[in-house]
This record gives structure tokens, C-alpha cells and sequence, in this order.
């Protein structure tokens, strides 16, 4: 499968989790809003935190009334793993694991071990990239960071 046929499958459930949201600004904010902007229904997880964004936010994901079909992971590595356990107890079918090429290793989700147990468990897992480079409303940067990726062959 694709990236973009993975990409349009994960963005086709309108009931998405942040997993890593901040009380302040951070990657995943920014994430939570431009989703939230594009129409989806936006969750947002944090278990240091009661409201993000002016949204209540959970502590997990198996926390989320009615639960979500989707999630994004804006953790760093050593969390993901955890999260991951947590997406497949909660049965969340499609995962998404941050990554900002711009910034390097820095401002990676991505874990092999999350990514494998995921798959394993029969999870669709996009290790890498960011959800905002595809659908509609993909801003310029985004789309230029997807084209940036694919010509240097760093796509997931």
C-alpha cells in the first residue's frame, strides 16, 4: 500500500485522537487545531491535562467516550510503544506516528517496536511524515515537505 493510499484511509475517519498534546503550544496543537480547522472531530489525549485548546482532553485513548477510529501519535519514541499498546486495547485501527522532517530526530514519534507491535495486532501504522501533508486543506508547506520527502525518498 502507498503512503497516499494509507494517508486518504486514515483521513477518511472523522473521529481523530492527538495522542501528545501540549498545555501549551507544540507540534501536536498545531496538529489538533488544522484537523479541528479541516472539519474532523479532534480529540485530544494528554494525561497531565483536563482541557487543550478549549476541548476536554483524556487521559488515554480507551478514556474517549464512543472511543476513535484514528489516532496521532506526538509523543517522543520511548512513549509511543505505550501508546501504540493503548491505540490497539482501545481499538483504534489506524495510527499515525508523527514525524517533522524539518527538525530531525528531535521531533520524531516514530518507534520500531510501536510500529511492529501495531502491525502485528493488525493496526494500518504510518511510521513517519505528518497527517497534515495530505487531504484537502493541506497547506503549502505541507504539501511541499510531501513533495521534499518523496523526491528524497524519506516518504514512509
Amino acid at each position: 500500500m502507498t503512503i497516499q493510499t494509507q494517508a486518504e484511509d486514515f483521513l477518511s475517519h472523522r473521529k481523530i485522537a492527538v495522542v501528545g498534546v501540549s498545555r501549551k503550544q507544540g507540534t501536536g496543537n498545531g496538529i489538533f487545531k488544522a484537523l479541528r480547522k479541516r472539519g474532523y472531530t479532534v480529540v485530544p489525549v494528554n494525561p497531565k491535562a483536563k482541557e487543550v485548546e478549549g476541548a476536554t482532553c483524556y487521559p488515554d485513548l480507551k478514556s474517549i467516550p464512543e472511543g476513535v477510529d484514528a489516532a496521532v501519535i506526538v509523543t517522543g519514541p520511548e512513549t509511543a510503544e505505550k501508546v501504540m499498546h493503548d491505540c490497539v486495547e482501545a481499538g483504534v485501527s489506524h495510527v499515525w506516528m508523527h514525524y517533522n522532517a524539518l527538525f530531525g530526530a528531535n521531533s520524531s514519534s516514530v518507534s520500531d517496536a510501536a510500529t511492529e507491535y501495531g502491525r502485528e495486532q493488525g493496526v494500518d501504522v504510518i511510521a513517519g511524515g505528518c497527517p497534515l501533508m495530505f487531504g484537502e486543506g493541506a497547506d503549502l508547506g505541507h504539501r511541499c515537505m510531501r513533495w521534499l520527502l518523496r523526491v528524497t525518498h524519506k516518504l514512509p
